[in-house]
């Protein structure tokens, strides 16, 4: 086998665009340029299965002119190629033990608005849990709250601004959620749910790269959500990441982390307080803004 061509898994069907080790590697390096996300060896498959639909609708044959026509950081395919090389996998409350520790800080704390960030909010479902949580922590469905929700993928802020679900993505709710916070689609939208517009007015979706160098955001947070996906970056970029987002906390802001990321590397950065909860370490306890 050449030994330039991109492996294949056992029993994958024939490629339908040539698709070389080189064009794995360029892929790998053009990510990591424009949004610090580390794409691993076995990642090839994956690279392949998405890029080949765009390939499809520019029209290419050949991963290598593909790339090519990428060689002009303006041209507007850039935000497709991205789209398509993130991973966006959420649902409502996903890790809900966190939201118990948010809606107790909430009430607690003095800052009005509460302002929370959703650092890497996908298609909407963790930011709108958030507003839930500060609906019921408040007891009322117009709470003192500002929520910032962020993304790389422009398609899945689109979603998310909109709110509208699938039936079965709201299936984990029980009844009086669903009843309090969603409106049944009728019609074209039966087997649909959309947020209500109250709850969707208490959140902000924005486009933000975390490797740019300014972020477009300003001002503190009581608490930052940013969960799963630190696990794409190396450990530099992600010790990069937390410093500047742990400047955007009130020095008694919560920073709250996915299941399977470890903040250890980081210890002068967040100090653990709960699980995969922290705290800004006193020593980094800055002002950034960008």
């Amino acid at each position: 086998m050449d030994a330039d061509v991109a492996p294949r898994l056992p029993g994958s069907p024939a490629r339908e665009f040539s698709y070389a080790r080189r064009d794995f590697q360029r892929v790998r390096e053009m990510i990591y340029a424009h949004a610090g996300i580390s794409l691993n060896d076995s990642k090839t498959e994956m690279v392949y299965s998405r890029l080949a639909r765009r390939l499809r609708m520019t029209g290419h044959r050949e991963f290598g002119t593909y790339l090519d026509m990428l060689a002009d950081d303006a041209h507007p395919e850039w935000e497709h190629f991205v789209n398509a090389l993130t991973t966006n996998l959420t649902e409502f409350f996903r890790e809900a033990h966190h939201y118990p520790v948010l809606a107790q800080h909430a009430r607690a704390s003095s800052s009005r608005p509460y302002r929370v960030w959703s650092a890497a909010c996908s298609t909407g479902e963790e930011p709108y849990s958030l507003a839930m949580t500060l609906c019921e922590a408040f007891q009322t469905d117009e709470p003192p709250v500002d929520i910032l929700a962020t993304d790389l993928d422009t398609q899945v802020l689109d979603k998310g601004a909109a709110g509208i679900y699938e039936m079965d993505r709201v299936d984990g709710l029980d009844s009086t959620r669903l009843k309090r916070f969603f409106l049944r689609g009728t019609g074209t939208r039966a087997g649909q749910v959309r947020v209500r517009a109250n709850i969707r007015k208490l959140v902000r979706f924005q486009q933000l790269n975390f490797h740019s160098a300014e972020w477009g955001v300003s001002g503190q947070f009581d608490a930052v959500f940013c969960r799963n996906v630190l696990i794409y970056f190396d450990k530099p970029t992600q010790h990069r990441v937390l410093r500047r987002l742990s400047a955007f906390l009130s020095a008694d802001g919560l920073f709250f982390a996915g299941h399977s990321e470890s903040l250890l590397h980081a210890a002068d950065v967040f100090t653990p307080i709960g699980k995969t909860v922290y705290r800004p370490a006193a020593a980094n306890r800055g002002r950034l803004h960008g």
